[in-house]
């Protein structure tokens, strides 16, 4: 009996297919695997960057300030004693020999009545050894009395004198202070603080009123120690109202402090305001020099532009032509100091580089670029700024 060969069609219909379908997504998978996979293109990152250049150009830098007197006098009496009037107020206008504040005068009337008295005596004593000098003379003509006698006379006499003299004088001292109960102005001004009130006993020299001058005014800022050798040999200063934004007046540099100020460690600098200016005291201004370059050979870049990387400052330099996509390298810096809100840079980049300013942190070398135009820049800013917003 021969054997019955074998064949597909002696089984059940449909159950070979049914068994290889649940390997198809794993066969598909390693016929895939077989091939080599496409490369990614790399991604072209937009970012905002400037040219380098030297920052010898003359800066401009702000400072904040109040309008003050250049001369400010604080007034006080000569002589003490108790006030018993105040005729002036804080803000008043007063004019040279206007009195402000007096004293009682009681006490000093009583001493100067006491100096006239002295003199008086005095006198009295002078002309009683006049007389008796006289006669004097007369005996000894006569030969009545000694040289020695005579000479005692001219002696008392000129003793007298004196004691006249020094009443004289003493009485016209008594005289001044009794004025001095009176505290007048001496120049034209406005009174700018009362330090002292009706009924206060006050001691001689002690500030009773301020009376600023308004002739001359001046803007008083503060300048840091690195910015004073410089602001010594600024040009153009402009001094702008808080009150009177859309005015600018001329300034000049009158004084430089040679000491910081113990607590804010700043220099005073004076402004002098030109004469006639129509500018109230205590005024807030903005005074604006235009000074040297502190390291003239020292290039600008804003404080975004740096990356610390491995405990050293850098920076990311673009390399490529203009108009086209553009790459990045990064490069070791050396900071030389702050002018303003930039950073100076001394060593590492050279003027004419483009240096990338905003999305530093993003990029890696050999990064491929896109700089921003000024306009993209700027409504890429706005429209971070109203998705942040809406936030």
């Amino acid at each position: 009996m021969s054997a019955r060969p074998f064949s597909f069609s002696s089984r059940r219909p449909g159950v070979h297919s049914l068994t290889l379908l649940p390997l198809l997504p794993m066969v598909l998978a390693l016929l895939s695997g077989c091939g080599e996979r496409a490369p990614q293109p790399q991604e072209v990152r937009p970012v905002r960057a400037i040219k380098l250049a030297a920052g010898g150009a003359a800066e401009r830098v702000e400072f904040s300030g109040d309008v003050r007197p250049r001369y400010e006098s604080r007034l006080g009496f000569r002589v003490g004693g108790k006030i018993i009037e105040r005729k002036v107020e804080v803000g008043s206008v007063v004019r040279m020999g206007q009195v402000l504040v007096r004293l009682d005068p009681q006490d000093l009337r009583l001493a100067e009545t006491e100096a006239r008295a002295s003199l008086r005596a005095a006198e009295t004593e002078r002309d009683l050894a006049r007389a008796d000098y006289q006669r004097h003379q007369q005996l000894r003509a006569q030969n009545f009395v000694s040289q020695a006698v005579l000479d005692a006379k001219r002696a008392a006499l000129g003793a007298a004198q004196a004691r006249v003299e020094a009443a004289r004088a003493g009485l016209r001292g008594q005289s001044n202070q009794a004025g001095y109960a009176s505290l007048a102005s001496d120049t034209d001004g406005v009174v700018t603080a009362v330090d002292a009130e009706v009924g206060q006993v006050v001691a001689a020299g002690t500030p009773v009123v301020r009376v600023a001058r308004t002739d001359e005014k001046e803007v008083v800022i503060g300048i840091p120690e690195d910015r004073v050798d410089a602001l010594r040999q600024a040009g153009a200063v402009e001094v702008r109202l808080w009150a009177r934004p859309g005015a600018a007046l001329a300034g000049t540099i009158r004084e430089v402090a040679p000491v910081a100020d113990p607590a804010t460690r700043t220099y005073a600098v004076k402004v002098a305001l030109p004469p006639g200016a129509d500018v109230r005291l205590g005024m807030s201004a903005t005074v604006a020099i235009a000074a040297p370059a502190a390291r003239p050979d020292a290039l600008r870049v804003p404080l975004s532009a740096l990356v610390q990387d491995k405990g050293a400052t850098s920076v990311w330099v673009v390399e490529g032509k203009d108009g086209g996509v553009r790459t990045v390298q990064l490069r070791p810096v050396q900071v030389a100091g702050q002018a303003g809100n930039d950073i100076l840079l001394q060593g590492g980049v050279q003027a004419g580089q483009t240096v990338v300013t905003a999305g530093v942190h993003l990029l890696q070398p050999g990064q491929k670029v896109r700089i921003l135009s000024a306009d993209v820049a700027r409504r890429a800013d706005t429209e971070a700024e109203a998705a942040g917003v809406g936030q």
